[in-house]
């Protein structure tokens, strides 16, 4: 990419930004903040400019009487409206959120977008009323011209697949940290465990937070100074129009395995979802998997270049890994790229399959221009990632880790991992969330017992499932693989218990591994949400073992 000797950062669209100054081309359950986290409504910037509703109602090809009104924001929850916001009013499934048009008048709304079916009642509050067909497809973009176009003046990274998302996030907020130190900016990250602005945490609702609040957060980040991002995109967000008015500067494919069939009726719709990411409305480059079987295909189907990476180190990848050396706290390897450039990196986190996360993300921070060395850098100097392979210690003298894996290929993948760097024998604690993709819990369950020595069957989030039930179909796929070939199974239904159980049953020199729930700060039970965090719970554990000397041999538990 073509260099400048002006070191200065300034934002040059519609050619994307870019550190190196080339002039080219489900809710989750972390509702429950941490301490540093902000747990207030989603941000907005404070300058705002107002743009008038004739402008915007001409962006909808929408017709509206003449008026004087201007809009300085826009919200799809008419409990958030503030005084100059439109009001999205979408259809649902149990309501329209035109039931809701009055509150959103009587905070200060001065127009309403929403369908046909919502018209009349939008239109009985007194507000402007824009109808649309379909009002979500036309929110992101609106919200967009709202707040000023902010994601033009952002280098933004998207991340997409189904394992690792999160990870290599981090991962690539890590370089542009690097990257933006050396020009005085801040970073920004969008995920499914947070969202940072700078050093400020924001709690997170959903792995991309929906158009609305999205653009919003763009725009705060652009005032606070805020140069670049990494962001999680989930299908649910492409197919839902989440990041609708979002053109990502480079889009990552980490891999695809089955996930979210409850949403997606098949694979071949949930990687369609994905590839939406990889067209020029939604992005200016891709990064592809070349190991994997979808990215493989993906490779011939982008409509926008693409640079592939194989942590496999395949010739024929753009980059590939060579020399890796897994450990128990992290990989080193180097990264072989175009022209026979090579960079030493480092995973900063255990498992083989963060030598792919961190490919990607060094892969991903070059298409972005950095230098690979300074990205590889900034990846190595990320302490971890929230409830990924994430270490607890309290004293003891053995492994325990809290990781997020809550699929059958992600399962297996962490307990290989595990396996690699144990010397002894491995205890893991697993359940199934309730009221989601019913058809993985059997094969989770075989997973967990075949490649544990101790699996304890046990709850996620039921929800409004029976969490006996949801045991019951986990108990069967274990008890299809032979006893020869499966470690000792055991059922608790309490989570905290089930995790006492496993520490109990550790020696030195073993793993204790709790997966599932990562990051996660609450167990919905009944519909009830409680306090809950797999690292304290398993912190406390270990502690009070340590004070009861209660740890037991097992020695006739061990596979032959």
């Amino acid at each position: 990419m073509q260099q400048t000797t002006d070191s200065a950062w300034r934002p040059h669209h519609p050619a994307h930004p870019s550190f190196s100054g080339s002039a080219g081309v489900p809710g989750t359950l972390t509702a429950v903040p941490q301490a540093d986290q902000n747990p207030t409504v989603p941000p907005r910037p404070e300058r705002l400019r107002p743009v008038p509703l004739a402008e915007l109602a001409g962006q909808l090809g929408v017709v509206v009487p003449d008026s004087e009104a201007a809009a300085t924001g826009i919200t799809h929850d008419s409990r958030a409206v503030l005084p100059g916001d439109i009001y999205a009013a979408l259809p649902g499934a149990r309501f329209h959120g035109a039931d809701f048009a009055t509150q959103a008048a009587s905070l200060g709304a001065v127009a309403v977008l929403t369908d046909p079916t919502g018209t009349e009642r939008a239109a009985a509050t007194g507000l402007t009323v824009l109808t649309v067909p379909e009002p979500r497809a036309r929110m992101g973009a609106l919200a967009a011209r709202i707040y000023g176009r902010p994601g033009e003046d952002l280098l933004q990274v998207g991340i997409t697949g189904t394992s690792g998302k999160t990870t290599t996030a981090y991962l690539i907020e890590g370089g542009l940290r690097a990257a933006a130190a050396k020009e005085g900016a801040l970073t920004g990250l969008i995920g499914t465990v947070e969202s940072r602005i700078g050093d400020e945490r924001l709690k997170a609702e959903r792995t991309t937070p929906e158009a609305t609040e999205l653009q919003a957060l763009f725009a705060v980040m652009r005032e606070r100074g805020v140069r670049s991002v990494a962001m999680e995109v989930s299908s649910h967000a492409l197919v839902l129009g989440r990041v609708d008015g979002c053109v990502f500067d480079v889009a990552v494919f980490n891999n695809l395995s089955p996930e979210h069939l409850d949403f997606h009726p098949d694979m071949e719709d949930y990687f369609r979802a994905k590839r939406q990411l990889f067209t020029e409305e939604r992005s200016r480059a891709g990064v592809v998997n070349f190991d994997d079987e979808y990215g493989f295909r993906l490779i011939g189907e982008s409509e926008v270049p693409v640079t592939t990476f194989s942590a496999e180190g395949h010739p024929d990848a753009d980059w590939r890994a060579e020399g890796v050396e897994v450990g128990p706290k992290g990989s080193t390897f180097t990264a072989v790229g175009p022209d026979g450039v090579r960079v030493p990196a480092v995973a900063p986190i255990a498992g083989p399959f963060n030598v792919a996360n961190a490919l990607a993300a060094l892969t991903a921070l070059a298409v972005a221009g950095i230098d690979p060395g300074l990205a590889a850098e900034g990846i190595g100097a990320v302490p971890g990632v929230p409830g990924r392979l994430e270490r607890v210690e309290a004293g003891q003298d053995y492994l325990a880790v809290v990781d997020y894996a809550h699929k059958p290929d992600a399962v297996e993948s962490v307990l290989y991992a595990l396996r690699k760097v144990t010397e002894g024998r491995v205890h893991t604690v697993l359940g199934c969330g309730g009221d989601r993709d019913p058809y993985k819990r059997a094969a989770m369950g075989a997973a967990l017992a075949r490649l544990s020595d101790t699996a304890v069957l046990t709850s996620d989030n039921p929800r409004t499932e029976d969490p006996l039930a949801i045991l019951a179909t986990m108990l069967a796929g274990a008890a299809e693989v032979p006893a020869y070939e499966r470690g000792t199974v055991l059922l608790e239904e309490d989570r905290a218990a089930a995790i006492a159980v496993a520490v109990s049953r550790a020696e030195p020199g073993d793993s204790v591994l709790v997966l599932g729930k990562g990051h996660e700060l609450g167990q919905d039970i009944a519909g009830v949400v409680r306090p809950f965090d797999d690292r304290q719970v398993l912190r406390e554990a270990i502690e009070a073992a340590l004070v009861s000397g209660t740890a037991t041999s097992g020695a006739d538990d061990q596979k032959p």
